[in-house]
This record gives structure tokens, C-alpha cells and sequence, in this order.
């Protein structure tokens, strides 16, 4: 124990958003201890530079301040100490980033990921760390408490009790970091699932029904381990929860996860039949779950280990974030949460999102997994061009290898048993999945046809054929257009002007000259605003030509628009009436019942 590092935090500056963390190594590198800070965050592939928020570092040993020289923007040197004395690391962090990634900070709560505020001392990684969280001296905090699923430091002086200040633990670095910690005077619910108690976290302002939302998470819960099997692998398992006004996001953690939330999508006592901004928490708190199988456990061989000081590319992310996200839905229709009906209608929607997409028929899923660091994470205004969305197009991937899976068996298999297997030879971590691993799995549960189409579907960039594969369920794909002509334009979001935020490639305004950025004022010499465009485009059919005055910077510009057809507005997808015995008995194995 006496080895082992120790980080002390204490809440330093509410109104400065200043987080002060002083780590003690006990013996450090007598030729000059290395730290650093990660580049980003496991299950946000974007280099973040977490130590750009470092407002001060300084080093003693011995009583004395020691020289520490910065190696590169990330990483520091401290000159030898003292020998045989400790080194102590002292460093301001600065926590302002309300969101899932990174540590936020004021007078009403503090919330804090490891790999914001826990240098790494190289050479120690594999030490146990003993963290002490200081409990906030300033009056109105006499209430606050702590969240986190890091363990506490039992049969050590100072040891924190549950939801306590004091000293807690982790068997090394890369535990310590994957464990984030909400201190504040949060509402507290818990339940069981699965024989391991689950505990529902929720700061911010709220009048959330939290029995309603754990009976529903139970049972979601429940269902996803028993998908994979006993016993489930976390002991404990907290949902942090932060609701805002406006918000919408998650990161999973190996026995925890992180979410931001608007409070309108929270259930409330008067709610009879779940919104659909319940559903969509719901299914935010269901994708994050599953991770703790998916990508925490079972990962792909280039995160095992991790390495967090660098981008690390991976073809994978659509099967590990992809069949998550096919997941996330079916859990909750699969455990009786949400109503068959309700999840075709969501799954509609996303088929539908990605089919208005045409960056879908430019990116493969491979590449974009792979390119995920510098286009998925950084899209810019051409991005529905160019890019395929790992998610959205992965889950419908995943769902049309799971109903040729399902109907080739006649439901005997389907993608759970390629997950069970998944789980049974990668589960423990150290065994990463091989980049050709998930056809090979694949090809052992369905065959070597459904392999080679399964490589076709995410190296390709071809639609998949959702309309045929619906058809052994019973289930109609109907596309349904918009009832307006097309101008090929995406509008910015939330202002008045006619500000164009996309233009589609290849679409009317593409052709005519029109880009991202310009300002349209005027069709056939009318003044056109947000909320009057679709008024104009009513009046015409497609085919017809525009002319259109727009601003591009401070220059006006005319145009000759030629309208296209209506393009695609949503997808639905219809129970057939008449179905089959074989149709329902496949559907009712899909769903785990049938659509009224």
C-alpha cells in the first residue's frame, strides 16, 4: 500500500471553475519523473488535449520546488527530487465543459472524468491508486455528496462510506480514469437487475417520477444481462445523470456511465404513455448499458490496450458503436418498455435518416470507423456529402444481418448468438477483436455467405435491401416523400435568415451555383425569411425555375434554380395484414412480440 499513488482533490474555486488534484508518487524517477495527461476520452474518438485546461503545475520534493520541463502539450518532466523523498505534483485544472467528456464545475455541483483531472506517472501505471475527494468548505454545500462507482479504500484511515468524502481506490490507472465522480446534492434512486444493485443519479433542477424510471431501466437492464448471461459483469453500476434545459448525451465507463439530459425527457407522475423524449432517454441509458459489454469489454485489438496520448484507428466502430445503437431499441422493445409498434416507428426514422443522407453512397462504414478522429467528429458543412454516419447506417447493418440470421434458421440463430459468442472470446479485455474478427464470428454463426455480404454491406457504399429482408416478418417498408419540390438545401438551425447550413450535392441549388453559408433574400423578386420559404416552394412543381437572389458574404448574387421532385420525407414500416404463421412466429422471435 505504502507504493501505491495518491491523488488528492479538492474543490477549490467554485466561481473560478478551479479543480486543484495533487498526486504523491512515493518513489518517483530518480532520473526525472514523466507525467502526462490522456489526448481524449475512450468512447469519444476526437483528440480533446484535456491538458489544455492545466492553469498551473508545479513540483516539490523534499520541501523543495523542483524544475519541471514541458515535453510536448501533454506531457512534463520533473527534475530529480530529493532521493528516497516522495514527489508531489500540484496542479490547477480549470472545469467548465458541461459535458459527458470532460469536468465541470461550480456552486452547484462539481462532475469530473479521470482523464481530465489524473495525471499519469509513467512507469507506475500498473500502482494502486488511492484517490481522497475533500469535501467543499464554503457554505450552502453542507449537503453534498459523492457518486462513483471507484470502490471505496475499506480498512484505510480516511476511507470514504458510500456516497462519502474520503479516500477511495482503483487497482491501477486505467481503472482510475474510467470511473467519473458527480459530488453535489443530487436525488438518489436505486434497484436491482440481474442480482447487482444499479443506483440512478440526477443533478440538476427536476420533478422526475425516478421509481417510474428505475422500474423501466430494471427491466432493461435485466434483459441485457440475460442476453449475454450470468453474472453481469460490474458488481454496482451507477447512471450519472446531469439534466439541463436543452441537452442530449452519453459516455460509457466500465460500471458507470455518464449522461446529459434535457429534464422535459425525464418521465413525470402525470405521464401516461412514455413521450417521445422519454423513449429517446430511455434508449440514450439502454446504448450505454450495452457498452458494458460492447467496446468496454469486448473491444476492438487496436484499444487493447488503450492508448490515449494519440489517435488510434480502428475499421470496427460500426460494430461497436452500429450494433449498440440496433441494440439500445430492441432492448427496450424486447423487455416489454416499449410497445412494438413504437419501436418501428423509431426504427422508421433512422432508416429514413440515413437514406436522406448522400454521403451514404461517398463513405463506407470501414472508412468511416477509421476516419472517425478527423470527419465524424469534426463535420463541417459539406459533411452530409461526404460521410456515413457509423451509427445509424452500422444499427441497419446490424438489423439486416440479424433478420438474415433469424430468417435463414427460421429463427433458430440471430445476431444474439453472434454477441454470446463475441462475449465468450473476448469478454475478459485482453483479447481484442482483429480487425477481420467480426466476419469470422459471423461466418461461424451464419455462414460464409452472410460473411461475404456482411463485408460488402460495410466496405461498400450501397443501400441495403430493407424492403425484401422485412418481408419473412410480416413488415412493409413504405417511403413517403416530401410534399414539396426540392431546392437541395439544408437551412441553419434556430435563426430567422434563410442561411443555408448544407447544400446536397447534386441537388437544385448544387447545380445552380448556391453554397453553404449564402443567404438567401429573395425568390422571383420576393422577399424570402425561414419561416416563408415553404410558402414559395408550394406555389411550384418540380422542374420549374427560380430565380433566386442570395448573399454570399456581403455580395449579392443572383441564381437560375431549376426545382427537383419531392425528396424522401420518412419511412414507415406497416404490420401486412394476412401474415403468415411463419411471418408472425419470425417477427414475434424479432420483437419478442407481435405488432398489433
Amino acid at each position: 500500500m505504502s507504493q501505491a499513488l495518491q491523488y488528492r482533490v479538492e474543490l477549490a474555486d467554485p466561481s473560478g471553475h478551479l479543480l486543484r488534484v495533487r498526486l504523491t508518487i512515493a518513489n518517483p524517477d530518480p532520473q526525472g519523473q514523466r507525467l502526462s495527461l490522456p489526448a481524449w476520452i475512450p468512447g469519444s474518438y476526437m483528440i480533446r488535449d484535456f491538458a489544455r485546461n492545466i492553469v498551473a503545475l508545479e513540483a516539490r520534493s523534499g520541501g523543495r520546488r523542483l524544475a519541471v520541463e514541458k515535453l510536448d502539450k501533454h506531457g512534463w518532466r520533473c527534475a530529480p527530487g530529493r532521493p528516497g523523498a516522495p514527489l508531489e505534483v500540484e496542479c490547477e485544472i480549470y472545469a467548465w465543459d458541461l459535458s459527458v467528456r470532460a469536468a465541470h464545475f461550480d456552486h452547484s455541483h462539481a462532475f469530473f472524468n479521470g482523464t481530465s483531472v489524473f495525471l499519469r506517472a509513467h512507469g507506475h501505471e500498473r500502482c494502486t491508486c488511492l484517490v481522497e475527494l475533500v469535501a467543499p468548505s464554503w457554505r450552502g454545500a453542507e449537503d453534498w455528496r459523492v457518486a462513483t462507482a471507484l470502490a471505496e479504500a475499506r480498512g484505510r484511515p480516511g476511507a470514504a462510506k458510500r456516497h462519502g468524502f474520503g479516500f477511495y481506490q482503483a487497482a491501477d490507472y486505467d481503472e482510475l480514469i474510467d470511473h467519473p465522480v458527480e459530488i453535489g446534492a443530487f436525488s438518489r434512486a436505486n434497484f436491482k437487475a440481474g442480482g447487482v444493485s444499479h443506483e440512478v443519479i440526477v443533478t440538476g433542477r427536476h420533478d422526475a417520477d425516478l421509481k417510474r424510471l428505475c422500474t423501466d431501466l430494471a427491466r432493461v437492464c435485466e434483459w441485457q444481462i440475460m442476453l449475454f448471461g450470468r453474472p453481469a459483469p460490474m458488481k454496482r453500476y451507477l447512471f450519472l445523470t446531469m439534466v439541463v434545459g436543452d441537452g442530449y448525451g452519453g459516455l460509457e465507463h466500465r460500471a458507470s456511465t455518464a449522461l446529459l439530459a434535457s429534464r422535459n425527457d425525464l418521465p413525470y407522475a402525470a405521464m401516461d404513455k412514455p413521450s417521445e423524449g422519454y423513449r429517446r432517454f430511455l434508449g440514450l441509458c439502454s446504448h450505454e448499458y450495452f457498452h458494458s459489454w460492447n467496446v468496454k469489454r469486448i473491444r476492438p485489438a487496436a484499444f487493447t490496450p488503450y492508448d490515449l496520448s494519440r489517435e488510434v484507428h480502428t475499421s470496427l466502430l460500426w460494430a461497436f458503436e452500429g450494433i449498440t445503437s440496433y441494440y439500445d431499441d430492441l432492448a427496450l422493445v424486447r423487455s416489454g418498455v416499449l410497445a412494438p409498434e413504437d419501436y418501428l416507428e423509431q426504427l422508421g426514422r433512422t432508416i429514413a435518416g440515413v437514406m436522406r443522407g448522400p454521403g451514404r453512397l461517398r463513405q463506407s462504414l470501414a472508412d468511416s470507423s477509421f476516419d472517425a478522429w478527423t470527419k465524424y467528429y469534426r463535420q463541417d458543412e459539406n459533411a452530409p456529402n461526404a460521410i456515413v454516419s457509423y451509427y445509424t447506417k452500422g444499427a441497419l447493418v446490424a438489423l439486416a444481418t440479424d433478420l438474415q440470421l433469424r430468417t435463414a434458421s427460421d429463427g433458430a440463430s440471430s445476431l444474439d448468438d453472434v454477441m454470446r459468442l463475441l462475449w465468450q472470446r473476448h469478454g475478459g479485455g485482453t483479447a481484442g477483436v482483429a480487425e477481420e474478427g467480426m466476419f469470422e464470428v459471423v461466418a461461424e454463426v451464419g455462414g460464409d455467405g452472410l460473411a461475404r455480404w456482411l463485408r460488402k454491406a460495410v466496405e461498400g457504399t450501397g443501400d441495403l435491401p430493407l424492403k425484401r429482408l422485412f418481408k419473412p416478418f410480416g413488415i412493409q417498408l413504405i417511403e413517403e416523400p416530401e410534399e414539396l419540390p426540392s431546392l437541395g438545401i439544408r437551412l441553419a438551425p434556430a435563426i430567422a435568415d434563410a442561411r443555408l447550413a448544407n447544400v446536397i450535392t447534386g441537388g437544385a441549388a448544387h447545380r445552380a451555383g448556391l453554397s453553404a453559408g449564402d443567404e438567401l433574400v429573395a425568390i422571383d423578386g420576393l422577399r424570402v425569411r425561414r419561416e416563408s420559404l415553404d410558402d414559395h416552394l408550394r406555389r411550384h412543381r418540380s422542374g420549374d425555375r427560380l430565380r433566386v437572389e442570395a448573399f454570399r458574404r456581403d455580395e449579392l448574387r443572383g441564381f437560375e434554380v431549376v426545382l427537383d421532385p419531392p425528396v424522401l420525407k420518412s419511412v414507415r414500416l406497416k404490420h401486412r395484414s394476412g401474415a403468415t404463421g411463419a411471418q408472425r412466429r419470425l417477427q414475434a422471435g424479432w420483437l419478442g412480440a407481435i405488432v398489433d
